[in-house]
């Protein structure tokens, strides 16, 4: 059984690194590499894993998903282009407000459709109030906090 997970795993990340390519090479995204997210992982490298997880989630739970859609947003759910750890008046709120900075800059750099709008601005619920709409967001919005658990307790 672990091995079936494990070459699905490595199906899923080369899914996400060919069909995602776009995403990953721009110039902006290879600027997430240097920001630090949870603990010594970067927003690029944390956004690659949501993504991932959130497509195992979403077989282990036999739920049917727009798979394109759902990896698009969680690898863009975390797009805000800054460090949030640098002391900076601007980032006292990000966990309240880097949801909406991200969607904002995504759709500067692309062309998103509703469900993956809907992963980004919806991902930090219940920090941002407004449940998501469609189940690739409550997959990532999952899939985020599993993978921010697991970053912040290995720095430790």
């Amino acid at each position: 059984m672990f091995e079936h997970w494990k070459k699905r795993r490595a199906h899923w990340e080369r899914m996400v690194h060919k069909r995602g390519a776009d995403i990953l090479k721009s110039a902006n995204m290879q600027k997430e590499k240097k920001f630090l997210q949870h603990g010594k992982v970067s927003v690029y490298t944390h956004s690659v894993r949501v993504a991932v997880l959130s497509l195992f989630l979403a077989e282990l739970l036999r739920v049917k998903v727009n798979e394109e859609a759902m990896m698009r947003g969680a690898l863009l759910h975390d797009y805000f282009l800054y460090d949030w750890h640098e002391k900076d008046d601007s980032h006292r709120w990000h966990g309240f407000s880097h949801a909406r900075a991200a969607l904002k800059n995504a759709k500067k750099d692309f062309q998103l459709g509703e469900i993956e709008q809907d992963v980004i601005q919806k991902h930090m619920f219940p920090l941002n109030l407004k449940p998501p709409k469609y189940k690739e967001s409550v997959l990532v919005c999952l899939a985020d906090k599993l993978s921010a658990l697991e970053e912040t307790i290995r720095r430790r």
